[in-house]
């Protein structure tokens, strides 16, 4: 809560003090003429007045930093992938393609997926040993999905199973943030011995290694957090060091650089649809200037679960109906190499190749299954006609879709010009899915004939202008690349929407036009009836936020002689459109945020006195909130001097 009492009564409170010292009185006399008096002869400020609202400071600049080795981390949902640049040699971005256990064959990514199990010749207590990545054999068991994990806001897919998920990690005595943190200390110490190798021992001995990890953009602020301990954790920095960026904002960040030249204009509106293995997450930006290239976020992020790897087990779940369940069971159990092999098909060929102009069939290999008529088995492949392909791709394929569809709209809906959407990510490779978003989004209607030019004509009716699909190179690696060239280039992203309202409780001179009788209590210090938990909501949903423009909260709080000066504040968050005016038990409690009040001068702080003859201290000073593309920083700061970082404990 924004303001403590400390007279010991059950809430807290935030008044707008008026004593501060007018320029040329001295402290000491403003005390002797005002303590005396201040609370026979002042009027609480009423309840719309005991809160200052947020304040945007000005901008800071960016520091400059020596040459460095950038790594960016996109830990995915299914995959992961790691991409490394040298400052002095931005354009040569390295993508490590090799991976334990890949048996030398290269690959952008590796499996987000980790296992543990116990030596055959472990003594009691050892820690278990890890795999992770490619190292397991088709049927061995192991945690998929763990990212989803940190978010308990987020919704899995119906193929992970939580309590499975639970006993895993249980029998070796494991928690989510233990399985992410040994994950990305995998992909660390694989990163770093692959650096090691291109550059050498002494370069990377005498060199600066900063990390950039990704995130999804629909992530709640304490899945951020957790995510940057695990990340710690790892090896990869402390949590003020790592820098983190939402995926579509990776994306954006390489794409707008991929695909040049284009035909985006300044005030243009383009979305970012990121379509990965589980997830799907789509950001808009407007173009604010083109040299340099500098976007805004134009709607709030949304995303859903509608990833590639649901193809998968639709074409699972066809296998199992044209074979039948004892033989596909026989297969998967007894001839995993013929599943796997049908499978990996599936995902190199067929989700990426597959559209209905040129496949009028596909044939899967699964080699080892005797020739059956009826089931479309022939010469060890399984026959599928274009019909049934699309019948697996169309309704992951409409829910990408829906989504786009549904920025397209919000952003239309405030009179914004929508000129492309970039696709990227593993299912952004998919040529069915750009066919698909490109036959949708191309089929409005062309502007109605006028004798004006053209471009006239289309500028009038934005709503109906079609929208180009465009699919960049390296669809697959854009967010990594993104990720890397956003600790190459600092922010190209100038400003943000906030996914909710963010607020504190206060409390305030109890007024019985508005309050109820039932909710008020005495407080000893101000003297004064009161009311508590009403709401000050300093940021409001879908509000434009810049990393470089802080945005204050003002406090009070009261302090008996001796009392601590450790004090802890909630800052609470709300996903409605509409905000309460009073605190209600549906909030989210986002973080307690500690502030160490110390640090701060004596002289800073107001000698009061109750009309008892009871004394007390009073500090009026400001927390700071500083919104990143992936996380929230806290500072303190009093008449305008800083005094520290805050420490925000995640809920």
């Amino acid at each position: 809560m924004p303001a403590g009492s400390g007279d010991g009564s059950a809430s807290n409170m935030s008044l707008k003090l008026p004593l501060r010292p007018s320029p040329g009185t001295s402290n000491g006399s403003r005390r002797n003429q005002e303590s005396r008096n201040y609370f026979t002869s002042y009027t609480p400020p009423s309840s719309t007045e005991a809160i200052n609202g947020p304040v945007r400071e000005p901008a800071r600049d960016q520091a400059v930093v020596s040459d460095r080795l950038i790594v960016g981390v996109d830990f995915g949902t299914t995959f992961s992938g790691v991409a490394a640049v040298y400052t002095s040699t931005p354009d040569d971005i390295e993508i490590i393609k090799t991976w334990p256990g890949g048996n030398g064959i290269t690959s952008d990514k590796v499996p987000t997926e980790i296992a543990y199990d116990f030596a055959a010749n472990a003594s009691p207590g050892s820690d278990p040993t890890v795999k992770w990545g490619f190292q397991f054999r088709p049927e061995e068991s192991r945690l998929r999905c763990i990212k989803l994990f940190l978010d308990r806001s987020q919704k899995l897919p119906f193929y992970v199973s939580p309590l499975d998920t639970a006993a895993q990690l249980k029998r070796f005595g494991k928690t989510v943030v233990d399985a992410v943190s040994e994950y990305l200390t995998e992909i660390y110490e694989h990163t770093m011995d692959t650096l090691t190798r291109r550059y050498g021992e002494s370069f990377m001995a005498s060199t600066k290694v900063d990390f950039v990890l990704t995130c999804p953009a629909v992530w709640s602020d304490a899945a951020k957090n957790t995510t940057l301990l695990a990340a710690e954790r790892a090896g990869m920095g402390s949590r003020s060091d790592i820098q983190m960026i939402s995926e579509p904002e990776a994306a954006a960040v390489y794409t707008l650089k991929a695909i040049q030249p284009n035909h985006l204009n300044v005030g243009d509106n383009f979305i970012v649809c990121d379509a990965g293995g589980g997830t799907v997450d789509l950001i808009a930006y407007k173009i604010m200037s083109l040299k340099p290239l500098r976007v805004e976020e134009s709607a709030v992020g949304t995303g859903g679960l509608c990833g590639s790897a649901f193809l998968n087990y639709r074409f699972e779940e066809h296998v199992r109906n044209r074979l039948g369940q004892a033989r596909f069971d026989e297969m998967k159990t007894r001839k995993g190499r013929t599943w796997q092999m049908g499978l990996k098909y599936f995902e190199e060929f067929v989700k990426r190749n597959f559209n209905e102009d040129e496949y009028q069939e596909v044939n899967v290999p699964f080699p080892g299954l005797p020739d059956d008529e009826e089931a479309g088995l022939d010469s060890g492949f399984l026959i599928m006609t274009a019909a049934e392909v699309k019948n697996i791709f169309e309704p992951v394929v409409k829910e990408v879709t829906d989504l786009v569809s549904g920025q397209v709209e919000s952003l239309r809906a405030k009179g914004g010009v929508v000129s492309g959407i970039v696709l990227v990510g593993g299912f952004g490779q998919s040529n069915y899915l750009y066919r698909r978003l490109k036959q949708h989004f191309a089929s409005a209607a062309p502007p109605p004939y006028s004798e004006r030019p053209t471009h006239a004509g289309a500028s009038a009716t934005p709503d109906v202008a079609s929208i180009e699909v465009m699919q960049p190179v390296y669809a697959w690696t854009a967010v990594v690349r993104g990720a890397v060239l956003r600790g190459l280039e600092g922010n190209m992203v100038i400003s943000r929407k906030s996914r909710m309202h963010y607020g504190t409780s206060y409390a305030t001179v109890y007024d019985e036009e508005k309050h109820s009788v039932s909710e008020r209590y005495w407080s000893p210090l101000w003297e004064r009836w009161m009311v508590s938990d009403r709401m000050q909501w300093h940021i409001a949903k879908a509000e434009a936020l810049s990393p470089l423009s802080p945005i204050a909260f003002h406090y009070t709080r009261n302090f008996r002689p001796g009392q601590s000066l450790m004090v802890t504040d909630d800052l609470i968050a709300c996903d409605s459109d509409e905000p309460p005016a009073a605190y209600t038990r549906d909030l989210v409690h986002v973080c307690t945020l500690t502030t160490d009040l110390n640090a701060v001068p004596r002289s800073l702080f107001t000698r009061l006195t109750t009309t008892r003859g009871v004394e007390f201290d009073n500090l009026d000073f400001t927390l700071e909130m500083i919104v990143d593309s992936a996380g929230l920083g806290f500072e303190l700061k009093v008449d305008g001097m800083r005094y520290g970082r805050v420490e925000a404990e995640f809920h």
